[in-house]
């Protein structure tokens, strides 16, 4: 529902500046990267309008920039977070506030090009919910199926599934134990899995979308990238990609689509934290670019599988690292 009122001019120019402002900020972000993610308000609101989209470990980082791309093209997302309810909230919020100040724009603008002189302006009664945070272990079955579950009860449906957590452990050969190689492929293969195996029977089709992310360590030969250290880690993100090419074939009879996005080195906290400034540096020296990826480097490729134009590409291992595994 929404009322319709006659403001004074001030009132509109009051409106018009913080929508403004607001979609600068949000869109143009530190670097400017997020410009391609997002787009100019007419543009973006449209490929996934209507759709629902469940994003594992989507609080921060790569997650968090997935769920805003999503959003940002118009689907309902759904914020996993397992401890950090604060960045949770933030995202969720920010994509809710991204939402309303989109409509009072929209209406704005749109008012404006009928050049009938009116000086109506719709908006709405109350604030839309585009975008709302689940706690949930989406390490664990349980934990998936909660999540799953909670998606449905508040959006009604599923189109989109990306599984984004994982764990990524650091021990060599001689250092991991029967519960250090149980912890990463019960989170990175066998959580993701069952999840997947749920919402097939629930997600809408044809069209529905499911996005693993891997990483560009399981098919590296540059001996400096693949260390003995990444045993485990890797062992799991390479079962995960030949879980989606199977599904894809399987899947597939049903209208979904099945790819994975293998990263590269991101930049951030995780990424950073026990790590030496010479070591990144040293990364980032064997990226063409020499710069090493930002999570916004990340989430349009996530999007563009998840959009409708995506739907002849299905079993795929997309490389998104700039190069550094080529």
């Amino acid at each position: 529902m929404v009322s319709t009122i006659e403001p004074k001019s001030r009132f509109r120019r009051l409106v018009c500046s913080v929508a403004q402002k607001f979609h600068s900020h949000h869109h143009n972000g530190r670097s400017g990267r997020s410009e391609s993610v997002a787009g100019s308000a007419n543009s973006t609101v449209t490929a996934l309008r209507g759709k629902v989209a469940l994003i594992t470990g989507s609080s921060k980082s790569t997650g968090a920039s997935i769920a805003r791309a999503l959003a940002a093209q118009g689907a309902s997302v759904v914020i996993n977070y397992a401890k950090d309810s604060r960045s949770a909230e933030e995202v969720a919020q920010q994509i809710n506030l991204s939402l309303n100040s989109t409509s009072v724009s929209l209406s704005l603008t749109s008012m404006n090009h009928q050049g009938d002189g009116r000086n109506d302006v719709e908006v709405p009664r109350q604030q839309q919910q585009q975008a709302i945070a689940v706690k949930a272990d989406s390490s664990t079955i349980s934990g998936g199926h909660y999540l799953l579950q909670e998606t449905l009860r508040v959006f009604r449906r599923l189109d989109i599934l990306v599984l984004n957590a994982g764990l990524m452990g650091s021990r060599t050969l001689s250092e991991i134990d029967e519960s250090f190689f149980d912890a990463h492929f019960d989170f990175n293969v066998k959580a993701p899995l069952f999840l997947v195996k749920e919402a097939a029977e629930v997600m809408v089709r044809p069209g529905g979308r499911i996005i693993f992310l891997s990483t560009s360590l399981t098919t590296a030969s540059i001996p400096s990238a693949l260390l003995p250290n990444a045993l485990c880690y890797v062992a799991s993100k390479g079962a995960v990609e030949q879980v989606a090419r199977v599904l894809s074939k399987d899947l597939g009879t049903q209208g979904f689509t099945v790819n994975t996005v293998a990263l590269g080195p991101v930049d951030t906290a995780l990424f950073r934290a026990g790590t030496s400034q010479h070591v990144i540096s040293s990364i980032a020296a064997q990226v063409p670019s020499h710069r090493i990826a930002e999570p916004d480097d990340i989430a349009p490729v996530v999007a563009f599988l998840a959009s409708p134009a995506a739907q002849w590409v299905n079993g795929q291992i997309i490389g998104v690292n700039g190069g550094y595994v080529v």
